[in-house]
């Protein structure tokens, strides 16, 4: 039985016009503003991309007080600023769990404790290493458990995009494969070996097909 089903991506940006400007672009909708993260000090915008699927662009809220630990995502790590003032990217995905205890006890790589989180009417618990690093450099998912039934996506209008396949690369694929069976999104993210790490997502757009 699966633990865990594909929920979100993540597109980090320098700024979230940049990222919005970026996802516009490529994808031919634009992202439209969520909220702020306070215990993080960041802000993201949303994009769905299928059924309770979509993507989210997120940037550090330059009005947010800094947090006391890291920020999640590496988005306080000089090597990914770098990257983000040269264009956004996407760098992660989230995994949706009914419980989010077990699906993190059948990880292979730890990916961080459980946290108690808020953004406007949602509520969630989601995993966060204590560094902010990303698991399996990117390509092991967050894990997040919504509060209840309802999901971000149920008030996201349908821009006719639609997530079609997720790839991966890795130098080291074998623990990440590994993980992803014990979650049962082996089918979700296929990982093949490369010297770097790299995520890629595959669209259907009014555009045609579109990859990031």
């Amino acid at each position: 039985m699966a633990l865990s089903a594909l929920d979100h991506l993540v597109v980090a940006a320098a700024s979230l016009q940049q990222g919005e400007d970026y996802i516009e672009a490529r994808l031919g909708a634009r992202p439209r503003r969520g909220g702020k993260h306070v215990a993080m000090g960041t802000h993201n915008s949303v994009l769905r991309v299928g059924k309770r699927i979509y993507l989210e662009v997120i940037a550090i809220d330059p009005d947010a007080t800094a947090p006391a630990t890291p920020r999640w995502f590496e988005l306080d790590r000089t090597q990914m600023q770098s990257a983000l003032s040269a264009s956004p990217c996407l760098i992660h995905w989230v995994a949706r769990s009914e419980d989010i205890k077990a699906a993190r006890a059948a990880c292979l790589v730890d990916p961080g404790p459980v946290h108690e989180l808020a953004r406007g009417d949602y509520r969630w618990r989601i995993t966060i290493p204590a560094d902010g690093h990303l698991p399996g450099d990117g390509l092991l998912p967050t894990l997040i458990q919504w509060s209840d039934a309802r999901h971000p996506t149920d008030a996201m209008p349908d821009e006719r995009i639609e997530l079609t396949a997720l790839a991966a690369t890795h130098p080291a694929p074998a623990p990440i494969r590994a993980t992803l069976a014990k979650l049962g999104l082996s089918e979700t993210l296929k990982v093949s070996y490369d010297a770097r790490p790299r995520l890629a997502a595959m669209f259907s757009t009014p555009r045609g097909p579109v990859t990031l």
